[in-house]
C-alpha cells in the first residue's frame, strides 16, 4: 500500500487530468444551472404550460360570456319594433 502520493498528483491523477476533469465537471454544472433555469429553461416551460391552462381557461369564460350578451342581443333585438 503506498502512503505516499508522489509530487503533482491528486487524488491518484496528474495534475492536468485533475484540472481537466474539474473543468468538465464545472461546464456540466453550468450547463445544468442553464437547462433548469434559463431563458429557454424547464422553469421557463413550466410557467409558459401554467400560463396556456389559464387563457384556455379564461377563452371559455368569454366564449360563454359572448353566447349569453349575443342571446341578450337578440332578445332585445326582438322587443324593437320592425321598420316598414
Amino acid at each position: 500500500m503506498r502512503v505516499v502520493q508522489k509530487a503533482g498528483e491528486i487524488a491518484g491523477l496528474s495534475i492536468k487530468t485533475f484540472l481537466i476533469g474539474l473543468l468538465g465537471i464545472l461546464l456540466f454544472g453550468i450547463y445544468l444551472g442553464i437547462l433548469i433555469y434559463g431563458e429557454n429553461s424547464l422553469t421557463v416551460l413550466d410557467h409558459l404550460k401554467t400560463k396556456k391552462e389559464a387563457l384556455i381557461y379564461k377563452k371559455k369564460a368569454l366564449k360563454a360570456e359572448n353566447r349569453r350578451l349575443q342571446k341578450e342581443y337578440f332578445e332585445l333585438k326582438q322587443l324593437e319594433p320592425s321598420e316598414n
